[in-house]
């Protein structure tokens, strides 16, 4: 097995990883450079297809403030947010904003030349910048990968890994994190990677539902690192599913339809012809939560549901949503006459691997940043357009706290550490194995989708449990597995027991979390009254 050693080790690009990279590259001496891994291609992941925007609390947008913005979030996140994180991330937003800027990210802008501020679901003002219309994730996912291979600065410390998975942590006895195993899908060789520094940017878990809005390689990768080794994961129960995906019959795809289109105007009906949020306060711009929960009652009853976006000037949406309009129009529907066809699927974890607001976590010397973290920001319900805004703040916390280290790489391997690097220097045992990864994986999908999805209940959750049991037991939970998609089947398992053991010990049914067998519902369907006081500095004075 290779060995080779870096000062900072970053696996996943996203905008949370190549922002670190960024970042690392202007601040810091790097005696070994930066290991930057990804398991795809370079700007592969989930930060591409966000299409929303983020979240930008300026001082130019006069109805807006940052007090506002902290008492949406915790009203979203059913006052189960850390005030203290909320605040930092708000107040920070224009300093986030304006880095972006000077990295090449083009925000929209109006006739004006003025930055352009859009509403989405559970925000009171208009905050949302978006780029390309609907393109926001990846409008700042190129900007940021063109400041990487073009900025010498920066490629000149950058060591990259494609199509390569860190498959283990090395954490020493001290639970102190040493390095990575690491495994190339193309040559199927491992290496053991060390650094005095590791950060996971992996993204999120959506892959483990039969219907999501995420890309093929967000499989809770690196989650299972955490998990397998011990690091302390919050909030797993708090799945958020999308309320408006694109909806084909025959396609397990789900194409996302961002909420901005309601924020535009257009409104949920149903094949009855009937608007049904008109009824809630905030219309088709309820929490997520709320609205995914409506549709699924309205599906449950056998009705269809759309999206009505003839309500908006089909000019304005050509433009404001491009490549929504070209998705429709592929599948044959004309939004300027036709309904589209929706209905919810698995989006964002709020849970993770538990972390301060820079990325810290539970073991010495591992970071943990963007989806994959759980800095409590979002509380049981993240609002719209938020996590973007965590990435590039926690990331931006995180290097200022890293450049405080000593990035000398110690030479005193431990037992601990040998242990794990030996598991994966041995022979392979699973050549001989009968199982099916793709049958299992999909097994393990529907498992996840019809028992631990919108609707969750003590029976539909232990019954989910066995049958991930079982097929832990067929899949013999190996160290050491024979191919990259056995190693993804590996890890959503972890991460799918994760999701279940924390939904079965919150009984009461908030935010995100909905179980149909609890009477006791602390953020309910109608509920709006959360607020947060400004001068709150312990995260308590949280009132309903």
């Amino acid at each position: 097995m290779k060995h080779s050693t870096y000062s900072v080790i970053i696996v996943g690009s996203g905008i949370a990883g190549l922002y670190a990279a960024i970042k690392l590259s202007e601040t810091m001496k790097l005696p070994d450079g930066i290991l930057l891994i990804t398991k795809s291609q370079l700007a592969e992941c989930n930060s591409r297809y966000a299409q929303g925007g983020i979240v930008g609390v300026l001082p130019e947008n006069k109805p807006d403030s940052i007090s506002l913005h902290v008492s949406d979030t915790i009203k979203a996140g059913c006052g189960l947010c850390d005030f203290n994180v909320v605040k930092f991330i708000s107040e920070n937003s224009q300093y986030a904003i304006k880095d972006l800027m000077k990295y090449g990210v083009n925000f929209d802008r109006n006739e004006q030349n003025k930055l352009n501020f859009t509403l989405e679901g559970a925000h009171s003002v208009r905050r949302i910048l978006h780029v390309g219309g609907d393109a926001t994730g990846y409008g700042i996912e190129k900007a940021l990968v063109d400041k990487v291979k073009n900025d010498p600065n920066v490629s000149s410390n950058l060591t990259m890994y494609e199509q390569t998975l860190a498959i283990d942590l090395l954490v020493d006895s001290k639970n102190k994190c040493r390095g990575i195993i690491s495994y190339n899908e193309i040559t199927q060789e491992y290496e053991t990677v060390y650094a005095p520094v590791t950060v996971l940017a992996t993204g999120g878990t959506g892959q483990v539902y039969k219907y999501t809005t995420n890309p093929s390689v967000t499989t809770g990768d690196g989650l299972a690192l955490g998990i397998r080794t011990n690091a302390q994961i919050k909030d797993m129960e708090f799945i958020q599913f999308h309320p408006t995906a694109l909806s084909i019959e025959n396609d397990d795809s789900r194409f996302l339809i961002s909420e901005s289109v309601r924020g535009e105007g257009a409104k949920l009906i149903n094949d009855k012809g009937e608007y049904f949020m008109e009824n809630h306060p905030q219309k088709d711009l309820a929490p997520r939560d709320v609205v995914a929960r409506e549709i699924y009652d309205q599906l449950s009853k056998g009705n269809k549901v759309y999206l009505d976006a003839t309500l908006i000037n089909i000019e304005k949406f050509k433009h404001r949503f491009p490549n929504i309009y070209k998705s429709c129009m592929d599948n044959g529907i004309d939004v300027t006459k036709d309904y589209i066809p929706v209905s919810p699927a698995a989006h964002y974890c709020m849970g993770g691997i538990k972390t301060e607001v820079n990325g810290k976590t539970s073991i010495e010397n591992l970071y943990a940043i963007g989806e994959v973290a759980c800095t409590s920001l979002h509380g049981a319900n993240r609002l719209a357009s938020n996590s973007l805004l965590e990435c590039v703040v926690s990331a931006y916390e995180m290097v200022n706290t890293i450049s405080q280290k000593n990035l000398q790489t110690s030479e005193i391997i431990d037992e601990a550490v040998m242990k794990t690097i030996k598991q994966y220097s041995e022979e392979n045992d699973s050549d001989d194995d009968s199982y099916d990864i793709d049958e299992l994986t999909q097994k393990l999908k529907d498992i996840m989708w019809e028992n631990v999805g919108i609707i969750r209940t003590e029976m539909s959750l232990n019954t989910a449990m066995i049958q991930i049991d079982t097929i832990f037991s067929m899949f013999k939970d190996k160290s050491k597995c024979s191919s990259l998609k056995e190693y993804e089947l590996r890890n959503m398992l972890y991460v799918a027991k994760a999701i279940i053991n924390a939904a079965l010990a919150r009984k009461e049914s908030i935010g995100a979390h909905f179980r149909a067998d609890s009477k006791n519902v602390s953020c309910s369907i109608h509920q709006n009254s959360f607020s947060a006081s400004e001068d709150n500095t312990n995260g308590t004075k949280i009132t309903a």
